[in-house]
């Protein structure tokens, strides 16, 4: 069990600046935590979360919008111009067909859960993908906070990482704070790890700063910080201090830093996920939560596709079907699937019959999302889509229900409310049921 503690950021005071000129010489801005806003933010309310089967959560967003026809819910039997110019092929489980560009994926579908019947109706990619990162439509009077921030809120950090990391970096507005306090943004690695000499920045100490140095600053911005506790009650001064505290604690702990070295891994394991984006992401996200991060959010390719969709699933296909499934297997292999939730989505689908210009636009009326592990059953394809992949058919799933597993999974309670901006009330999942015919 863990419990969260309540802050409030008041505003900037003294010890906010004294605090960054201190530690300045050390090049500490960790970016995404360094971004505490000034600008005043209400009390959450706090109950303990107790967890659940799921200890992580890997995110895999592929933006732009992924056809559903191309990758996870083909339509073999549908005329030409539906089904798409390139083919399924059959998947362990029986009748379910993949698209023919994710082999590897089909050959371990038995570990998965398809859902063919996701659906939510915004068409537009800001919207979408507001939806697939908060688990709410847009509202113009409220920003609302990622899954990944309302993660960092429930638990305290584990093994000195921060709880929520964005690999490469934050992909979206959507992906941040939201209502909630700056102090639960997202932790940034600042670079592509499939990059040539990949180092995350700000974990390292900088030229002329040994370990002996680094704690003697350490033991001055604790005085420092104990004089003004001391003189002073702002609710800020114990936010800003969490930062702080946590911070010194990634850069103090080897093996806290050693979670973002992908230079650790053996050349095998390295080819494995491939040597490409999609392989060195997934590769760094299943490090992070091995290591003790809650919530690892990370992009791959661009997915819409509305010109030449053959040749873009061929372009992008193949990296994410070996990452991807190497990333199930070596989890399964690890111990670790069960105690970690991997989810595959994207903002919409794509329209079911091809256009002029040999692609597909935009279609949020059905689309599939896929997911592994973390407390979920095995080898399940949960609802379907018409016969043209036009709408569901059977069991739809809705951004609130899809939301409120990944909170049933980790232990968060979805109708939990956490307090917005003038002390209103809002849940953190407003409706929506987890999907019980999944869970394990």
């Amino acid at each position: 069990m863990s419990l969260s503690r309540a802050r409030r950021c008041a505003g900037p005071s003294r010890r906010d600046f004294l605090q960054v000129g201190a530690i300045g010489g050390l090049g500490l801005t960790l970016p995404g935590f360094l971004g505490m806003q000034a600008a005043a933010r209400a009390d959450q309310v706090h109950f303990e979360t107790v967890e659940g089967p799921a200890k992580g959560v890997i995110y895999i967003y592929l933006p732009g919008g992924l056809a559903q026809q191309e990758s996870w819910d083909p339509k073999p039997l549908a005329p030409a111009e539906y089904r798409g110019p390139l083919g399924s092929i059959k998947t362990k489980v029986p009748g379910a067909e993949f698209g023919a560009t994710f082999p590897k994926m089909a050959s371990i579908v038995d570990k998965c859960v398809v859902l063919r019947g996701f659906t939510h109706g915004e068409a537009a990619h800001e919207r979408g993908t507001h939806n697939m990162f908060t688990g709410y439509r847009p509202s113009p009077a409220l920003k609302f906070p990622s899954m990944g921030s309302v993660v960092a809120h429930e638990f305290e950090p584990k093994n000195n990482l921060p709880q929520y990391v964005c690999v490469p970096g934050q992909p979206n507005e959507f992906a941040g704070t939201g209502y909630l306090s700056s102090s639960y943004a997202p932790f940034t690695v600042g670079g592509d790890p499939a990059s040539s000499g990949f180092k995350v920045r700000d974990l390292s100490l900088p030229g002329g700063v040994d370990e002996a140095r680094f704690t003697r600053r350490r033991r001055l911005l604790d005085a420092v910080n104990d004089h003004f506790a001391a003189t002073e009650s702002a609710d800020s001064l114990d936010a800003v201090g969490t930062f702080y505290d946590r911070a010194y604690g990634l850069i103090g702990n080897p093996k806290a830093r050693e979670a973002f070295d992908l230079d650790k891994e053996d050349d095998k394991t390295r080819d494995r996920y491939g040597r490409n984006q999609a392989g060195a992401r997934m590769l760094l996200a299943r490090r992070l939560v091995e290591a003790g991060s809650r919530f690892v959010t990370l992009t791959y390719g661009g997915w819409d596709m509305h010109d030449k969709i053959a040749d873009g699933i061929k372009r992008n296909g193949p990296e994410l079907d070996q990452a991807l499934s190497t990333l199930i297997n070596d989890l399964d292999e690890r111990g670790l699937l069960d105690s970690t939730l991997v989810c595959v989505g994207t903002e919409f689908g794509r329209t079911p019959k091809i256009n002029a210009t040999a692609g597909r636009d935009h279609w949020a009326k059905v689309f599939s999302v896929l997911m592994a592990g973390g407390g979920l059953k095995r080898g399940v394809i949960h609802g379907s889509s018409d016969a043209t992949a036009s709408e569901p058919d059977t069991d739809p799933v809705t951004v609130m229900d899809w939301a409120a597993t990944v909170y049933d999974r980790l232990g968060i309670k979805a109708e939990k409310e956490l307090m917005a901006p003038g002390g209103r009330p809002i849940e953190i999942v407003d409706g929506g049921s987890p999907i019980q015919a999944i869970l394990a």
